[in-house]
């Protein structure tokens, strides 16, 4: 009898060790999947690579270490560097350097965050030194996972990001087409469904899937998955995020910010119109001078995580925390697009949405700020300097001398 029940008691602490073992590592998306973990497939070269690109029969690009061919144009020129005693060789494309060269950018990019996390720069910001454990979950909300393809993406707005999230949403299949099956194509995934927060799995959404084992998968995933994001100049950034919500009637925006900064800044007499529409109309909207003092303003610091269209990238990704494998930039977007969708290896499953690019640019900057005091644009720059920094855009010296 003793035997039995030393047996039962046995086969019943076997089973709940087996339980614990599926909760610590089982991926349970939109159903039960098991992804095998897999070391991230973006990996620095050795330094002594040696890559030699010649043009195929095909109209290919051919490499001596690449799985992968890379597509050409007719324009193209040989170039030869030095590269650690022996020689490389790269092609050309419309003065963007192909393969080895791309890689060499990427891990100056990821080497700039480094250093600047690192304290190298000198430069101090909020959370640069805090771990990752430390940031709170409701920080999280803009790190999407793709277990299937074992993808992270942090997205920011303004900078691509709905075409970004096109993409993951194919990837993820989170959304049924008209046709009654998920979408395959991100250029006809609707943009005003693409960034319903419910189509998307966000750090941020951990703690209700999986509980007190939150924070482990997330660390599992960080180690493991390919995690990537998409960076643009600051003050570029801003002024894009400035015309689409302000210059133009934007009813959520005019209620959330707007009437708050025509109230502070406006010297509006009598109340204000209700709606955006009526306020447009009657000529009353906010100027990019009165935004910027709504951001400076210390009435606003109790805000000052701010709205994510402008709020710091550094807030919104958490670089010193997140150590990402691939750092793209909006100047840059189609080159480094197509150069992440190889890496992902999910070039043959989808691609970047081609359509208009983002109108405003780096020269416009000038313009905009021409009616800012330059007390107050010197302020801005310290606010954002660590996106400066980090992600190694020039400081705008026209913008901050007289």
């Amino acid at each position: 009898m003793g035997t039995r029940h030393n047996l039962r008691m046995a086969f019943i602490l076997g089973s709940l060790f087996m339980v614990l073992l599926i909760i610590l590592y089982w991926d349970d998306i939109g159903g039960f999947n098991l992804y095998p973990l897999q070391e991230s497939r973006y990996e620095s070269p050795p330094n002594d690579l040696h890559l030699q690109i010649t043009t195929g029969p095909s109209g290919t690009l051919s490499t001596s270490n690449a799985q992968k061919s890379i597509p050409t144009t007719a324009s193209t020129k040989t170039l030869v560097s030095e590269d650690n005693g022996g020689t490389v060789e790269a092609q050309e494309e419309d003065g963007v350097l192909a393969a080895k060269d791309l890689v060499v950018e990427q891990e100056s990019r990821k080497k700039m965050i480094t250093d600047v996390c690192s304290g190298n720069d000198n430069l101090e910001f909020p959370g640069r030194t805090r771990t990752f454990e430390q940031i709170p979950n409701r920080e999280l909300d803009h790190l999407i996972v793709d277990d299937t393809h074992q993808i992270i993406y942090c997205y920011v707005p303004k900078v691509a990001c709905t075409n970004w999230k096109r993409v993951m949403v194919v990837l993820s299949q989170s959304l049924i087409s008209p046709s009654g099956k998920p979408y395959t194509d991100p250029e006809t995934v609707p943009a005003d469904l693409v960034h319903n927060s419910s189509l998307h799995l966000t750090f941020a959404k951990f703690w209700r899937h999986y509980g007190s084992m939150s924070r482990h998968l997330m660390a599992v995933k960080l180690q493991h998955y390919t995690k990537f994001l998409f960076v643009r100049d600051p003050f570029v950034r801003l002024i894009s995020a400035f015309r689409n919500k302000f210059g133009r009637p934007n009813e959520d925006f005019y209620r959330q910010f707007g009437s708050e900064i025509l109230q502070r800044y406006g010297n509006a007499s009598g109340s204000l119109p209700e709606t955006a529409a009526e306020a447009f109309s009657a000529g009353i909207k906010p100027t990019f001078q009165q935004f910027i003092t709504y951001l400076l303003d210390p009435e606003t610091e109790r805000e000052r995580i701010f709205n994510e269209h402008w709020r710091q990238v550094y807030r919104l990704c958490h670089p010193c925390q997140v150590k990402y494998d691939f750092i793209g930039r909006l100047e840059s977007l189609e080159t480094d697009a197509e150069h992440l969708l190889k890496l992902l290896e999910v070039d043959h499953l989808v691609h970047f949405p081609s359509g208009g690019r983002n109108r405003t640019t780096t020269g416009w900057e000038r313009d905009w700020f021409a009616q800012v005091p330059l007390t107050m644009r010197r302020e801005l720059y310290k606010l954002y300097e660590p996106d400066f920094e980090l992600f190694g855009y020039p400081k705008p010296d026209s913008v901050l001398r007289r």
